[in-house]
């Protein structure tokens, strides 16, 4: 529905959709050539164009069951790189690791600590600047500070596009960082990643394409850092395509992800067959039963091609464009900050608190005016929106526009509507 604002996905793409409808006809696995030897192919090729644009001229990857998976994969990777006894020893054979990211990072991080045995206690929260960027002075006091406390930094995950704000943190100046202490830099760009594809825009995730860990560089085989992008967000491909890219150019069998991963089932993956096993990939991830998510984003890009996908990306930039600055000139509408992404994030103030700025009720009373306007709202039927508080924030709406059908008259309609539902508040 073109109305439909309150995710970082919406939209419909049919050429995505015909790929989906033909996964689903066809009803394979994508863990052996022998029984999706197109698919793996196909994914091959998508994979290595991801990398392509991210600055990677070889490398490996895997589609993963979302964003959310494959930072938990990274962190996993990145565990098993550093310390290859994890996988089979577990964490009593380990230092007490710690791993850093921003306070305005993706919640997975938490829980990707939590699942792998790491502990929430173990994830520190890098301070942030008034846009929600990493602080990179911020992160090197918090390795300092862990290393006094005889913790082992392995790990950096950096957000290129965080959730609510849709900051960008420095990736050069953080892989600066990582590179003195050589831990591993992940790239959370599940979200702004598709901004790669825009020249106008590909300036956001500056740095994205570094290697930048001096340990790595002297192992065997080379491999360097990792990145999470999800094309079912911005180029509405359909849920689920999450990819999880990595700089690893060594290869099968004895690649990163497989000696991570791998557990050899000799029922799926003889080492005896007649073609190529490298090709048998499904031993790359966790899972066994995998979908097929690349074909929908194979379709995509062949109809559209990158320049189309370019000017849906620009698209999305030029309607959140226009809807800020309808937000500026409407009495009542008030900007958290100035977006530099396409989060849209602002306050409705209805007439009641008008010029009351000064009260002291002013902020719990505006705080509880957007869930008022979202309840009203979704009993009409007539839009989403997303709200949330933030840090000292009071609750307001976050507006992403991302699907194609959405038109200027759509975006009028919406601020219209919230004005109608919130004028008695």
């Amino acid at each position: 529905h073109p109305r439909f604002f309150n995710q970082l996905f919406s939209g419909l793409d049919h050429h995505a959709l015909a790929g989906r409808f033909i996964t689903e006809t066809l009803n394979t696995s994508q863990y052996t050539y022998e029984i999706a030897p197109v698919f793996v192919l196909m994914e091959d090729v998508v994979l290595a164009k991801l990398r392509e644009l991210v600055g990677w001229s070889d490398g490996d990857g895997i589609f993963a069951p979302g964003g959310s998976m494959s930072n938990m994969y990274a962190m996993n990777v990145a565990r098993f790189r550093r310390f290859p006894e994890s996988r089979c020893k577990g964490s009593r054979a380990l230092p007490p690791l710690v791993l850093f990211t921003s306070r305005e990072s993706h919640y997975s991080l938490q829980k990707g600590a939590a699942f792998l045995g790491i502990g929430t206690d173990n994830v520190r929260l890098v301070g942030t600047d008034e846009r929600g960027k990493m602080i990179p002075e911020e992160l090197e006091k918090e390795i300092q500070r862990a290393k006094a406390e005889g913790m082992e930094p392995f790990f950096v995950c950096a957000t290129a596009g965080t959730t609510v704000l849709g900051a960008f943190d420095p990736l050069g100046s953080v892989a600066d960082v990582c590179q003195r202490h050589g831990l591993w830099l992940h790239v959370d760009a599940a979200w702004g990643g598709s901004a790669l594809l825009s020249d106008k825009h590909r300036h956001l995730l500056a740095g994205i394409e570094r290697r930048v860990n001096p340990l790595l560089k002297r192992a065997r085989n080379s491999p360097a850092d990792s990145v999470a992008w999800n094309p079912h967000k911005m180029l509405t491909v359909g849920l689920q395509c999450s990819a999880f890219l990595l700089r690893d150019s060594s290869v099968s069998p004895d690649g990163l992800l497989q000696r991570c991963f791998g557990a050899g089932a000799t029922y799926l993956f003889q080492p005896d067959k007649f073609y190529d096993v490298a090709y048998d990939t499904g031993d790359k991830t966790p899972q066994c039963g995998r979908r097929v998510d690349c074909l929908k984003l194979w379709l995509l890009w062949k109809a559209v091609g990158t320049q189309g996908l370019a000017r849906r990306v620009e698209r999305a930039f030029a309607y959140t464009r226009y809807l800020t600055e309808e937000v500026k000139r409407r009495d009542g509408f008030q900007l958290v900050l100035e977006p530099e992404f396409i989060n849209l994030c602002f306050w409705f103030v209805p007439p009641s608190l008008r010029g009351r700025e000064g009260s002291p009720d002013y902020w719990p009373r505006l705080g509880k005016v957007a869930p008022a306007i979202k309840e009203r709202m979704m009993k009409k039927g007539s839009m989403l929106v997303s709200y949330q508080p933030h840090g000292a924030r009071v609750n307001f709406f976050r507006q992403i526009v991302t699907n194609p059908a959405v038109t200027k008259a759509d975006l009028d309609f919406f601020l219209e509507e919230i004005e109608r539902l919130g004028r008695d508040l």
